[in-house]
This record gives C-alpha cells, structure tokens and sequence, in this order.
C-alpha cells in the first residue's frame, strides 16, 4: 500500500524535488502551494482517505504555517492527530519552539538533506503503526488512563489532548515510571536517534504534556523534571 502524504509548500522546485526523491522510497506526495488549501483538503476529506502525515513549511502566503497547525490540532475529528512534521528557516529557533507548542511533531530546518527528511517521515510513520498495534494494556495512574491500542488519553475520564509525538513521550515515560531518564534516552526511545546539541525541544513538550494531564502544571506530581538529569514519571497515585 502506498503512503500518503501531503505537503503544504509555497516553493515549487523544492517541492517537485521532495515528490520525486521520496516518490523513489514508495511515499507519495500531493503538494499544495497554501495554507488556505491544504486546511480545506483536510476539511473536505473529513477523515476519509487522509493522508498518513502532513509536511508543512513555516513560511507560507497568507496564511503561514504556523497558524494552519494551530488550526489543524483544532480540527474535531482525526485529522487534529494527523503527524506533522514542520519545516522552517535555519537558526530559527523561536519558529521550531512555537511549532511544537502548537502541536507540530517534528521539525527539520533548511536547508536540509533529503535522507535526512526521510529518515524523520519514516520514524513519524513508525511510531504511528505501533501505535496501531494489537495486545498493548492500558496503563493506569490513579485518574490517569493511558490507552496505547487507541492512542488516547485521559484524565478522570476526560479525554487529554496530545500529539502523536508527545503521545509517545508520555508512553515511553510511564512505561519506566520511577526511572529518571536523561532528554537523551527519551528522544532515542522515540525519536530513534540521539538528542541534538543544545536541542531542548524535548521541553517544549513535556511542558504541553504537563498542561493536558496535570492539575496544575507549574507543579507537576506525575511528570517531574530532575535538575541537570532529565525527567521522570512518578508512581504515586492520585
């Protein structure tokens, strides 16, 4: 089965050249030059035929990328979980830090590698297929229900909502509740690759987990950071 994959960029021969090199590795790609398109596909398909991840450039005509994922994690219905990996200028990192606030998975700056863009879709896609694999308990914490086979999550029955990508941070921490792991650890289990230098996205995420799953998010009780270490998700019950 073919992938399927959406992508919202304003610049054509950087776009025909991403179709064509993953086009080589199976992925296929439909290109929009707009925001304002590609938030009416999603909305015309209606969780029909969507495409399994959406790569999205920062810097668009009218409407710029940032607000089209803000609008897209919006969305009621399964395209707001939709994978979207960001793209946006080099050294920018205020973009890259606004982007996974507002819910986008990953991001690649430019210029980039092209292997290096297949390797972060293939990961995206992996974890969304484990995500869909059978015989996988819930974990429960208290008012906390973590449902690996829906990928769901709630807290005192009201459903938390997560990316994909902090969706399994949060899994990965809870699995070794009590464990102090490193940011390094985190990102390999989930990512697959090691931590960039000075690369604190993990933060940014783990703050927006906090604020779906906590009562009170500037003082966590389940996901503690521990100081110049990295992070750890306590037992103790609610």
């Amino acid at each position: 089965m073919t992938v399927q994959l959406l992508m919202i960029e304003d610049d054509a021969r950087l776009a025909q050249m991403v179709s064509e090199y993953l086009g080589q590795s199976g992925l296929q790609v439909s290109v929009l030059p707009d925001g304002e398109s590609g938030l009416q596909r999603l909305q015309h398909l209606q969780g029909q035929a969507l495409p399994q991840m959406l790569i999205l450039d920062v810097m668009l005509p009218g409407i710029d990328g940032l607000e089209v994922c803000r609008r897209i994690r919006a969305l009621p219905d399964a395209a707001a979980r939709l994978p979207i990996l960001m793209l946006t200028a080099k050294g920018d990192a205020m973009d890259r830090v606004i982007g996974l606030e507002l819910g986008a998975d990953d991001y690649l700056p430019k210029p980039f590698e092209p292997r290096e863009l297949l390797a972060r879709i293939r990961a995206l896609l992996r974890r969304r297929e484990a995500g869909s694999a059978p015989a996988s308990q819930r974990l429960r914490f208290g008012q906390l229900e973590i449902d690996r086979d829906a990928r769901s999550v709630s807290v005192a029955g009201q459903p938390a909502e997560l990316t994909s990508y902090q969706f399994d941070l949060l899994v990965t921490l809870a699995e070794r509740a009590g464990r102090v792991l490193t940011r390094e650890q985190i990102m390999e289990a989930v990512r697959g690759r090691e931590l960039e230098a000075f690369d604190r996205s993990i933060d940014v995420h783990m703050g927006r987990i906090r604020a779906a799953i906590e009562a009170d998010p500037k003082n966590p009780r389940r996901i503690l950071t521990v100081r110049g270490v990295g992070y750890v998700f306590a037992r103790q019950q609610d």
